[in-house]
């Protein structure tokens, strides 16, 4: 609980670690991800990619989670907050909650 900026975060900074090739598609995929989520490869890919699934989740999680589209609003930002973070490189640790198992 409480592990999705880590995982925003951990899942660009693998991929960008595999070159310019893997900040491309960390941004694509991620922006994909973020607008296809709140509608209901490089850097700028992952961005796409992770702004359309916040726009789709703009409208699902007022729905199915009770958010108000300010708290959507408030979340997607914090998502790609995390999802710049790693793909700039920096430790994604930066947002590991206590107690996340290891594996991860």
């Amino acid at each position: 609980k409480g592990a999705d900026k880590y995982f925003h975060a951990r899942g660009n900074y693998d991929a960008a670690q595999r070159g310019p090739g893997g900040v491309w598609a960390a941004k694509v995929i991620s922006n994909a991800r973020e607008t296809v989520q709140g509608i209901t490869g490089g850097a700028w890919a992952a961005k796409v990619i992770s702004n359309a699934r916040e726009t789709i989740q703009g409208i699902t999680d007022p729905l199915l989670k009770g958010m108000t589209r300010d708290e959507v609003r408030k979340d997607s930002k914090a998502d790609q907050f995390a999802n710049e973070w790693g793909r700039s490189g920096k430790d994604p640790n930066h947002f590991r909650p206590a107690g996340l198992p290891d594996k991860y």
